[in-house]
């Protein structure tokens, strides 16, 4: 389903009943059921998404994260790719969760998101893969879900369930500002960053109140509509960067319609401190000959994306 606008989810008085998330990346190579696993690594417990982009600022350095959808092809798929998008480098990996309405996405994660689903994905297999390949990843991940999702599990559940699994970021598109409160609250609680969005067409005010509220990093949506891999990146990104800057010392991350190693480049150039790449990494592994092919695909796409970043 297309949307008028990505701004319209912000903005929306009442939440939608559908529901969808992301999640990031890794280090081995394919599926554990079908090969021979590397050695189990177990690394040190990951820094948080505003420490992330800390340390990367100090070196002059800019996020590069990659979203992925679970279960796509299969999960223990996911789980090599979570890997593979580590060990090249990936700062912090979005990890998408299926849901059958996913109102944000275009074609190419809404297709990811109903094969998951056809293939039995849920929520709970997905935290249960996650227990056991987080702490082999050095990146944090932040899951990008629908709001429904986390009302039918309850809020203060959802929060400790995630963190217990070694999640340390929560990406929510369908959520108002005005909702909010509650989430931040039980986020807090439980160590979780609770990123939020702003688009070309928010109100400057209600830019000005979504970034104060935002943890993690502000998350500006490059273009109105879905997300889904675009020719080219509206110049507008750049003087939205430099508003949201005027109005936060916090970090911006740039997503929807980045696609090429030249699209990263320029975001950069444009003063972005991060950069998000979904539907151009989900289409390598969900359209893939095997999930061995996909998962080498990933490993090069991504080593030429990264490269392209300061």
């Amino acid at each position: 389903m297309a949307l008028k606008s990505t701004a319209g989810l912000l903005q929306l008085k009442k939440h939608n009943t559908h529901s969808l998330s992301r999640v990031p990346s890794g280090k081995a190579f394919v599926s554990t059921k079908r090969f021979t696993p590397m050695a189990t690594i177990t690394t040190a417990p990951a820094l948080g998404l505003s420490d992330t982009f800390s340390n990367l600022k100090k070196q002059g350095k800019v996020a590069f994260i990659p979203y992925i959808t679970a279960g796509d092809p299969d999960l223990s798929t996911t789980a090599e790719a979570l890997k593979v998008l580590d060990s090249c480098g990936s700062d912090i990996i979005e990890l998408g969760v299926p849901y059958s309405d996913p109102l944000a996405d275009g074609p190419v994660i809404q297709a990811a998101a109903t094969r998951s689903l056809a293939r039995g994905t849920n929520f709970n297999a997905i935290l249960s893969m996650l227990k056991e390949v987080v702490p082999q990843l050095s990146c944090p991940i932040a899951l990008f879900t629908y709001y429904n999702p986390i009302l039918k599990r309850g809020v203060e559940k959802f929060m400790s369930t995630v963190k217990d699994v070694g999640i340390h970021g929560l990406v929510i598109p369908d959520v108002p500002l005005e909702e909010t409160e509650i989430l931040r609250r039980e986020a807090l609680k439980n160590k979780i960053e609770l990123v939020l969005l702003t688009t070309p067409t928010t109100p400057t005010d209600r830019m000005k109140s979504i970034v104060e509220a935002a943890e993690g990093f502000v998350y500006l949506v490059s273009s109105i509509g879905v997300t889904g891999a675009r020719a080219s990146v509206s110049d507008r990104v750049q003087t939205l960067l430099r508003e949201i800057k005027e109005a936060t010392t916090k970090s911006v991350a740039v997503g929807f319609g980045i696609s090429k190693p030249e699209h990263v480049k320029q975001v950069a150039g444009w003063g972005a401190d991060g950069v998000i790449v979904g539907s151009a990494m989900v289409k390598l592994l969900g359209e893939a000959k095997s999930p061995e092919e996909g998962l080498k695909e990933l490993e090069i796409f991504t080593k030429s994306l990264k490269s392209a970043l300061p």
